[in-house]
């Protein structure tokens, strides 16, 4: 595993409930969350926006 360090997300302010991400040189992403931090998904640069611009839009749906 890389030893890229992981940045928390702004939109993040509750430290037991975090979100945190690492990019690779390789153009993808890496997230996990505070809570389960063994657990890791990458995703290309591409993939990430189109899932954060699809809950976007979902969450405007919903409210």
């Amino acid at each position: 595993m890389s030893n890229r360090p992981w940045q928390k997300s702004a939109y993040s302010p509750d430290a037991s409930n975090c979100v945190y991400v690492s990019a690779n040189p390789t153009g993808t992403v890496r997230l996990r969350e505070s809570d389960t931090p063994d657990t890791i998904l990458t995703a290309t640069t591409d993939g990430l926006r189109h899932l954060i611009r699809t809950l976007k839009s979902t969450d405007r749906r919903s409210a």
